[in-house]
């Protein structure tokens, strides 16, 4: 495949954007009282209006960096729409001050609703705080970011007795391949043109890409979701799990990290380990898609949804092929980027309503007609399509440059 067939896909992605972005525009504002609903019906239509608190993080940062990054969306109304959110989540997300530790979800005006013992509404907590204040210019978003990555660091490098998960006797620690990979994203945001984060979080950069290494498991054949502290395989169904969704995002994530590091040792694995097995194995072959789990030895999963095709597997897939093609030139990348993006396209994509469908049956049916919900925002789908158009721009850039010499 040449690039010429490649660069057809540009207009395709920005006109994508373009409607994602307008549905989340015309739907999901709360302007009584800030922040945004996300539990959108196929037209847009609210279905619920609690809110849960990374998704607000998550609409925060696309907002924000669509802002910053894309002259097309420098719109007053998106920086209002991001500022709105931000002031939401400072106000309410955290549920008793002092302590940094945010609500899952909250009713419409803020009131808590659920905790979670985990760390995921206080990363995306961050990360919208983060790039709203690059987006605005004012410095104390962004200082809220530093204090609360502060209590995510210690909480799981030191202390997770503040998350409100008991040390059970029958439960067997283990390190869950998500929260490296959160940390490892949190890193890369904070250290964008700031040298003095990029050297605060140096350390733990490094120390995250290697956790998310120890999941590279069975002599390398296999990415496992779980693995005990130690980097070994887990006995049962959680020492089996496999996520190819995941697994794909985390290879780009690394090949970032390694991109910033020059690290090339590291860009293999990325693209090896993370990127083409976990597609080979994860792929149905009779149906197409990304399964949602799978079981390393071929077991049935547990997971209810294991064989349904998920919406966000597959923009992460989008991201790493293509990502990894700009970086390696590997036409391997490029055919797998091309399939996935043909499925989403033709699969997910509601070119009447706007937005995409987030679950799909194995065959590849619309399971699920709604557009948003307790998992899915304004992020995955649009965060997809803006890092893909601008990996596309550098790449024709890149074809002129050449071309002209």
């Amino acid at each position: 495949m040449d690039l010429a067939s490649l660069f057809s896909w540009h207009g395709r992605i920005s006109r994508e954007l373009d409607a994602v972005v307008d549905f989340w525009l015309q739907h999901s504002h709360d302007e009584e009282y800030g922040g945004f609903f996300t539990c959108l019906g196929q037209d847009g239509k609210v279905y619920d209006d609690l809110k849960y608190v990374w998704l607000q993080g998550r609409q925060v940062w696309m907002y924000s960096r669509l802002y910053r990054k894309v002259p097309r969306f420098r719109r007053p109304e998106l920086l209002q729409a991001a500022r709105a959110g931000g002031e939401f989540l400072l106000a309410h997300a955290r549920v008793a001050p002092p302590s940094q530790k945010c609500a899952f979800v909250l009713t419409r005006d803020g009131r808590p609703v659920k905790i979670q013992r985990t760390i995921f509404s206080e990363c995306f907590y961050v990360l919208g705080l983060d790039e709203l204040g690059r987006a605005t210019g004012e410095p104390r978003y962004q200082r809220e970011a530093l204090a609360m990555m502060e209590a995510i660091v210690h909480w799981v490098r030191e202390d997770p007795s503040e998350l409100g998960r008991p040390l059970l006797a029958g439960a067997s620690p283990h390190d869950s391949m998500a929260v490296p990979m959160m940390l490892l994203n949190l890193v890369d945001q904070l250290s964008e043109g700031d040298a003095e984060a990029a050297s605060r979080f140096s350390e733990l950069g490094g120390w995250s890409a290697q956790r998310i290494l120890m999941h590279v498991q069975r002599d390398g054949a296999a990415v496992l979701e779980n693995v005990s502290e130690e980097g070994e395989e887990l006995p049962g169904c959680l020492g089996r799990q496999q996520n190819p969704g995941h697994a794909i995002e985390a290879g780009w994530f690394l090949l970032c990290y390694a991109q910033r590091q020059q690290d090339s040792d590291l860009v293999a694995q990325a693209v090896e380990k993370f990127m083409k097995e976990p597609f080979r194995l994860g792929w149905d072959p009779e149906h197409g898609g990304l399964f949602a789990f799978q079981d390393v030895d071929g077991l049935c999963p547990t997971q209810l949804e294991w064989k349904m095709k998920l919406w966000w597997p597959h923009t992460e897939a989008m991201i790493a092929f293509l990502m990894g093609f700009a970086e390696t030139r590997d036409q391997e990348l490029l055919e797998r980027f091309v399939q996935v993006a043909k499925y989403a396209f033709a699969k997910f994509s509601d070119p009447q309503a706007g937005e995409w469908f987030g679950y799909l049956s194995q065959e590849g049916k619309v399971a699920l007609t709604i557009k948003g919900g307790p998992f899915k925002g304004c992020f995955h789908v649009p965060r997809a399509l803006y890092i893909c158009e601008e990996i596309l721009e550098s790449l024709k850039r890149e074809t002129q440059l050449t071309s002209q010499g």
